[in-house]
């Protein structure tokens, strides 16, 4: 009769000492902060502890226990925890600028429609009205990319290298082109071509002399410049006769009188913001020295 006592006595004392070592290992596991195993074996020995026995609650304690101390020790998720397959190539795809954005494409039809509407406008002579028909359409397409591209690299964030370098040239080639091929043609006088071409390459030299001090920003009377004399070649590009060609030469002078204005203003400007540049170097230079 003593053996039975003996043997039922015996398991009560194995759970016992699982549950002191289930508490033994999750004190571990809270000592050692930073050793991720500790939280798994924690966890074992609380499944091996009979449900509802005290055991659990310690084994359970061990388990987080462990994974506090990898949280406190700053060791983060476990080390089976592995980042998502190709997680990396995908992060480095978005954060980098693509070339081959919209904004961008927009920019290279420019460029293409250069030579495109050159052949036009040259086409059987250069005074076929369905051959500067074509051409004008090419114009137009240029023109109006030319409002959407900038908008869009903006907007959405696809501002590249590419797009500073490209957009401008691609703006003066169109432009360029059309006043050189009519005044070629004898539709437009070199003069008018040679003012707008000259403004257009001065501002643009005059922009890198003070880059050094800052940028001048594109102001209202530019856009309107730009817009108007868009429309002024566009008209002559066109076969127009009549009340129409009377209109398209007004127009013209309107856009040469912006485009003289204009390129003041901006000389105005470089010449305010390179002064105001020497100013402040002076005067950090001699606090420097202060």
């Amino acid at each position: 009769m003593t053996g039975v006592p003996a043997a039922a006595g015996g398991p009560a004392r194995a759970n016992g000492a699982a549950a002191a070592s289930a508490q033994a290992m999750g004190a571990a596991g809270v000592a050692a902060h930073g050793q991720s195993a500790a939280g798994p074996r924690g966890a074992a020995v609380a499944a091996s502890v009979p449900d509802g026995g005290s055991g659990g609650g310690s084994g359970a304690s061990g388990a987080s226990g462990g994974v506090a101390g990898d949280v406190a020790s700053g060791g983060g998720a476990p080390e089976d925890a592995k980042p998502a397959r190709g997680g990396k190539i995908a992060a480095a795809a978005v954060n980098q600028a693509s070339v081959w954005n919209i904004a961008n494409l927009l920019t290279m039809l420019r460029l293409v429609l250069v030579p495109a509407f050159v052949a036009l406008m040259l086409a059987d002579g250069g005074y076929d009205p369905a051959w500067r028909s074509l051409a004008w359409a090419a114009f137009a397409i240029a023109m109006i990319t030319d409002l959407f591209d900038g908008h869009l690299a903006r907007a959405y964030n696809l501002v590249t290298d590419f797009g500073k370098i490209a957009d401008p040239i691609a703006d003066k080639a169109i432009m360029g082109a059309a006043l050189i091929c009519l005044s070629a043609l004898g539709d437009l006088p070199w003069w008018v071509t040679a003012v707008i071409l000259g403004r257009e390459l001065g501002v643009t030299l005059l922009r890198f002399l003070v880059i050094r001090y800052g940028v001048i920003p594109a102001s209202r009377g530019g856009k309107l410049k730009t817009l108007t004399q868009g429309v002024a070649v566009g008209m002559y590009v066109l076969a127009l006769t009549g009340w129409l060609a009377t209109l398209r030469f007004w127009v013209m002078a309107a856009a040469v009188v912006l485009t003289v204005v204009t390129g003041l203003d901006y000389v105005r400007q470089a010449i305010v913001l390179r002064r105001q540049g020497i100013a402040e170097r002076k005067a950090a230079l001699e606090e420097t020295e202060g």
